[in-house]
């Protein structure tokens, strides 16, 4: 059988791919974290994260093990061996409509960040409206100079350096927050503080008097769900990975993934010990409440803005082989049609960040409708279609669990977006909830 094109030899380390991959997962979802789990408590947040991060892992191993069963490595093109064009296009538009959603989560984060940074820099105690102190205008001179020339690489594995370092700027994000919960001046140790917050929760618990029952709680599971999407780029990851095999490629996805379980529960903990129930659905617009001049959260907004604005041009990868995939199937590439796809993809998601009010919105929609569907619905249904009967029949335990975990996805969906539609029009918003 010849290769496709899709199908090259890769020469990208297992090193750069757990970057890459991790980089992926990781981004403004990790800024929500804390919000989420003031509304649920610390323990029922646990055991969410836990759930989520081992559904996602299933989830990896679902779509690779559609893709080694017919030598596949685009989802895309596993969407039309499932259902043939109509499951190309819809995979093909599920995965762009989440990735810009993403990038203008990203794009959301400098638009609001950078301007106070700036100000810090520049010793102003309040913005004088000067052009270099408008978000809007910021977004686009950060999306042309540094994301725009690191998108026109022509493989994602370029980007293992940059991905690479953008990780560290989140680990450094992680012991900020942790430092910063131990200079708090209330005179008790976050140990203490978590004992007593996990006796609160199950207490509450017991009581059904915890947030968890309002509807606050509809954004925690789409805000866990959104930080834990990558599967668009797992496929684009596996072609481009040296002696790539299933078994090394789950490999990677499960040290992403459990290296960003890590990193979330302690960036949500040490977040909520700090601020308890006045945690915005944006952490770091919190910090600022508390003093926006302080060095070390001026330090701490350097980092973020470094790793979010890194994490763009991976998340643009898939949405324009997508596209690529959707209108130009047969064509070889070509750098007018690499360059005009970002730049129109770029163009759009600026424009899409400078006109959407509040951050949690993009959380809440995104995570409940396309997350679900890259998690859970896709790969199942994937996995049903193509895997052949005789090989696996239907009645078999691991077509059940495939099926099982796709009615999952679906009524994740359903619930999540009834609830959160109930929250817009009865107007049970937290007071300050973020951009």
């Amino acid at each position: 059988m010849s290769l496709c094109p899709w199908q090259f030899e890769g020469k990208t380390s297992f090193g750069m791919s757990v970057f890459n991959l991790s980089n992926a997962i990781m981004g403004s979802g990790i800024l929500g974290l804390s919000y989420a789990m003031s509304n649920t408590g610390v323990v029922l947040f646990i055991i969410l994260l836990t759930c989520i991060a081992c559904l996602s892992s299933y989830s990896v191993h679902l779509l690779l093990k559609s893709a080694g069963v017919v030598g596949i490595r685009a989802y895309e093109q596993l969407g039309f061996r499932a259902f043939g064009h109509p499951g190309k296009i819809a995979a093909g538009v599920i995965i762009t409509f989440h990735n810009i959603g993403a990038m203008s989560s990203y794009l959301f984060i400098v638009k609001y960040e950078l301007p106070l940074v700036i100000q810090a820099f520049l010793g102003l105690s309040s913005n004088t409206g000067d052009w270099f102190l408008n978000g809007n205008y910021l977004i686009i001179i950060v999306s042309v100079c540094v994301i725009l020339p690191l998108a026109l690489m022509r493989q994602l594995g370029y980007l293992g350096y940059t991905s690479g370092f953008s990780l560290t700027c989140m680990v450094f994000f992680l012991s900020s927050v942790s430092d910063y919960l131990k200079t708090s001046d209330d005179g008790c140790l976050y140990s203490e503080r978590l004992v007593s917050l996990l006796k609160h929760s199950l207490c509450n618990a017991a009581n059904l008097t915890y947030p968890l029952y309002g509807f606050q709680t509809a954004y925690t599971i789409p805000i866990l769900a959104f930080a834990f999407v990558c599967h668009p780029e797992v496929l684009p990851i596996y072609t481009e990975l040296k002696n790539a095999t299933k078994r090394r490629m789950q490999g990677i996805a499960n040290v992403s993934i459990m290296g960003m379980f890590v990193m979330y529960l302690l960036t949500a903990i040490f977040g909520y010990l700090t601020f308890y129930v006045n945690t915005e659905s944006e952490l770091l617009h919190t910090y600022s409440k508390v003093d926006p001049l302080d060095t070390l959260i001026l330090c701490v907004r350097v980092a973020v803005l470094v790793a979010v604005t890194l994490t763009v041009p991976v998340v643009l990868f898939p949405i324009r082989r997508a596209i690529l995939q959707l209108l130009f199937p047969e064509k070889p590439f070509h750098w007018a049609r690499h360059i005009t796809i970002a730049l129109c993809l770029l163009f759009v998601v600026n424009v899409l960040v400078i006109i959407v009010p509040n951050i949690r919105d993009i959380f809440g929609i995104i995570g409940a409708t396309t997350a679900p569907s890259l998690i859970f619905i896709l790969p199942g249904l994937f996995y049903l279609r193509i895997v052949p009967t005789e090989q696996e029949p239907m009645k078999s335990r691991p077509k059940i669990t495939a099926a099982c975990f796709t009615a999952m996805g679906f009524i994740f969906m359903s619930m999540s977006l009834t609830f959160i539609i109930i929250d817009w029009t009865t107007g049970e918003k937290r007071a300050g909830g973020g951009h």
